[in-house]
């Protein structure tokens, strides 16, 4: 991934043809390294391709991919009686908050 975005970094700063050794500039600059195999394989499939292009094709395969949501919660339950069961256990009483002790000095002082 570091090397997918090192070659769009080049690009967009107006390399329109990123070469191994621009990459490998560009991620030693901020302390990375990235392996040889990596770059070539990048390079390889991008060779003679328009970058635009690429990124249109692949939002148009994303947008068929479903993204999920968790549905929402299910439907309400019908009847008072039903919701308010007898038999349902009480909620836990919160503990009371303890002061705390005076260190001698204040934060905003």
């Amino acid at each position: 991934m570091k090397v997918v975005c090192a070659y769009l970094l080049a690009v967009l700063g107006g390399n329109e043809s990123p070469s191994k050794a621009d990459i490998k500039t560009l991620l030693g600059s901020v302390g990375v390294e990235a392996e040889d195999s990596n770059i070539d394989k990048l390079l390889s499939e991008l060779e003679g391709k328009d970058l635009a292009e690429i990124i249109a094709a692949g939002s148009l395969k994303l947008a068929t991919v479903p993204s999920g949501g968790g549905g929402g919660g299910g439907p309400a339950v019908a009847g008072g009686a039903a919701a308010g069961s007898v038999n349902a256990p009480k909620a836990p009483e919160p503990e009371p908050e303890e002061e705390e002790e005076d260190m001698g000095f204040d934060l905003f002082d």
